[in-house]
């Protein structure tokens, strides 16, 4: 009888505010002898199972004899004796930020030809994450000191034969082949002019066939708009006086067929280093600030907000106070915010020149 290992993996997503959202993650490698086969998986499975009636007979396949498989995670409705801890979420990961309980996969292999030993076990190579489109680079697999497993008792320790990392970086150069998804626009107490995004800003409009009014069931699902964005957020300078500035902030989902859960939206906007007072009807963070930058995120309480449901929106506030030595100014547009990302992608701004222009006498 060969002897199988058995090998655990955990994919841990790290990102302060990038999750991995619907249809989910999936991973490859390439199995660096050739001849390694996957008996058996509990929290995932492969999406071929390859040509193992060449190397095997009998009634008992192996459930892939690929040499480089393609592995996504499994749904919430996994039959128990099939799912590991941190399995079976549809390849749904929460960002690091939101909840890190939520934002660990793992999943279990059973190898055959795998050799037996640190010195026979060879680590595979071409790792590939796809989350779910492209902007993932892996780099190779790095041997680390071994994983120790503790009983449920905590009265004995073991070892595994062998421990490796894989570290795979996301890069918005990489995902530039898609189109924006968010754009920003721009208003404020002390002008009745509203900025709107940017025409074109996703997509433009260029018949009816590209849009639609109301829900007709029918597809394409994004309301007619002159910017053509899923997500659109709207800044409005609301309050102004001696001690606090005041932003209504609207982030509307246009798409007829998408709920957005678990969404977050990061602002980079001056003002947030000491300066945050308050956000009303949501969780916030601050970031540590980096070369100057000064971010912030916020995302929906759960069970009340955390859904941003098709064609709907939430509304939120925030407080900011000032700061007596401070050189922001409403001259300078520190009212407004110079970068949001929805979901970790970069939201189309207006221009400079488009912002809401002081009154003289003001």
């Amino acid at each position: 009888m060969k002897i199988q290992l058995i090998a655990v993996v955990t994919i841990n997503n790290f990102q302060q505010y990038r999750h991995i959202s619907a249809p989910g993650w999936s991973l490859t490698w390439a199995w660096r002898a050739g001849k390694e086969v996957i008996w058996n998986i509990k929290g995932a499975m492969t999406t071929e199972q390859g040509n193992c009636s060449r190397l095997f007979k009998g009634i008992s396949l192996p459930h892939s004899c690929k040499k480089n498989p393609t592995l996504v995670d499994l749904l919430p409705n996994t039959p128990y004796n099939q799912k590991v801890p941190n399995c079976c979420k549809g390849g749904v990961l929460t960002s690091w930020t939101q909840d890190p309980t939520n934002s660990v996969a793992s999943f279990q292999l059973t190898v055959g030809h795998a050799g037996t030993t640190n010195r026979t076990v060879q680590v595979p190579r071409n790792f590939t994450f796809y989350a779910p489109g492209l902007g993932y680079t892996c780099g190779p697999a790095k041997i680390v000191r071994p994983t120790m497993f503790i009983s449920p008792d905590k009265r004995r320790v073991t070892q595994a034969i062998m421990t490796w990392n894989v570290t795979c970086t996301y890069s918005h150069f990489l995902a530039q082949e898609s189109t924006p998804t968010c754009c920003v626009s721009l208003s404020t107490f002390y002008n009745d002019t509203t900025v709107p995004c940017p025409t074109c800003s996703c997509a433009c409009k260029h018949s009816n066939s590209t849009c639609v009014k109301t829900d007709t069931g029918k597809n394409p699902s994004v309301e007619c708009s002159n910017h053509m964005c899923p997500i659109s957020v709207h800044w409005h300078l609301n309050l102004n006086n001696k001690n606090y500035w005041r932003v209504n902030v609207t982030i509307s989902n246009l798409n007829y067929r998408m709920n957005y859960s678990d969404w977050n939206m990061v602002i980079q906007h001056p003002n947030f280093n000491n300066n945050l007072t308050q956000v009303f009807g949501l969780k916030y963070k601050l970031f540590t600030p980096l070369d100057g930058i000064h971010l912030a995120m916020v995302w929906g309480i759960k069970f009340y907000n955390n859904v941003l449901i098709e064609a709907g929106n939430v509304e939120f506030e925030v407080l900011f106070r000032k700061d007596n030595n401070s050189s922001l100014s409403l001259k300078k547009d520190w009212g407004f915010p110079q970068r949001i990302y929805f979901n970790g992608d970069q939201c189309v701004m207006p221009p400079p020149d488009a912002y809401p222009w002081l009154p003289n006498y003001a």
